[in-house]
């Protein structure tokens, strides 16, 4: 099932936009000044993707033990890649909490500015698995036009919880949590929307909730280029509603069934604050037993607070909000995954 790429081991032990809005903003000429999306060069892509291997490689050496791996998506076979970060003292049968990180962007992958927080995982006891899933920067022109977005990729990454089960028998399954950022922070939400009971916890920060309102404020059809190139929703949001709604965290609250962790920043440039305040007014209103909420107040970076590093160093900027913030993400985890339960 799959194949290795590379392994090394360290040698230390307002729920939606009227309808009306959006069909007058896909024929406006705002909608239309919208810059397209540029050509990708795969060359490149490929060749920062070896440099992010290469990154991640010497990142983990006397650490934690790396592997990159591929596995095949439930959803239609699609080989997958994925990196693997281990302790560097790996106990026995089902005695590690696991974690599966869904990386941000629409168009991205596994970047080097989460080398502080895997270390961090790795040393409380975590396995952390991060799928490219569908749609990834640096695998090939196939791979990048296979995005489905809020689609496919979502069961790109639930799958990585079986790659778990079957091929590391040190994750115990019942403790497992999924977390991601802004578009990551979409696809952990619609993963656990669309699947209850898979996962023990949940954490998303910063993330894209309600795609009627994330279209009508960023423009329509710049935001159907992006999101949609292969036109896989069929039309915009005023002709496939029920699409958009589908593939809208915001409209699948009502399916949690586990413990959740949402922060926001108010001074989000990407997924503006209405868009955010819409989850989390909905999850205070009908999950407040479960969900646990934050918003900072004007954090330096905005949207990206609480993943900048130094990228010479990969050290944390550890600024109040980016400790706070991750001070609570440990400290919910932590409680709910018992990563240093035996």
């Amino acid at each position: 099932m799959g194949a290795t790429f590379f392994a090394t081991s360290s040698r230390a032990g307002h729920l939606a936009a009227p309808l009306c809005l959006l069909a007058a903003l896909a024929a406006s000429p705002f909608a239309e000044q919208q810059e397209s999306p540029r050509r990708p060069d795969f060359d490149r892509q490929a060749q920062q993707q070896a440099a992010t291997d290469q990154a991640w490689r010497a990142a983990s050496a006397g650490v934690m033990q790396i592997e990159k791996i591929a596995y095949r998506s439930s959803a239609d076979g699609l080989e997958i890649p994925a990196f693997v970060f281990r302790p560097a003292a790996v106990r026995g049968p089902q005695s590690h909490a696991a974690i599966v990180w869904v990386h941000e962007n629409i168009r991205g992958h596994f970047y080097e500015h989460y080398i502080p927080y895997v270390r961090e995982a790795t040393s409380r006891g975590y396995v952390v698995i991060a799928p490219e899933y569908r749609g990834s920067i640096g695998y090939g022109k196939a791979f990048y036009d296979a995005i489905d977005y809020g689609g496919a990729e979502v069961d790109d990454v639930v799958t990585a919880m079986a790659v778990l089960k079957t091929r590391y028998p040190e994750v115990d399954p019942t403790r497992v949590a999924i977390m991601g950022w802004s578009h990551g922070g979409m696809v952990t939400l619609l993963s656990i929307f669309r699947n209850p009971t898979v996962f023990k916890a949940a954490v998303a920060l910063v993330p894209v909730t309600n795609l009627f309102h994330r279209l009508a404020w960023k423009g329509i059809e710049r935001q159907r280029q992006l999101i949609d190139p292969q036109n896989r929703f069929g039309g915009p949001p005023n002709e496939k509603p029920a699409v958009y709604r589908e593939r809208s965290p915001l409209f699948q609250v009502d399916k949690l069934e586990i413990p959740l962790l949402v922060h926001l920043a108010d001074n989000d440039t990407d997924v503006n604050i209405e868009e955010g305040l819409q989850l989390v007014d909905a999850l205070r209103s009908r999950k407040p037993a479960l969900a646990e909420t934050k918003i900072y107040q004007s954090p330096p970076g905005g949207h990206t607070f609480d993943r900048r590093v130094d990228r010479t160093t990969w050290q944390p900027e550890n600024t109040p909000a980016q400790r706070d913030s991750w001070n609570r993400v440990w400290a919910f985890l932590d409680g709910h995954l018992e990563p240093y339960r035996q």
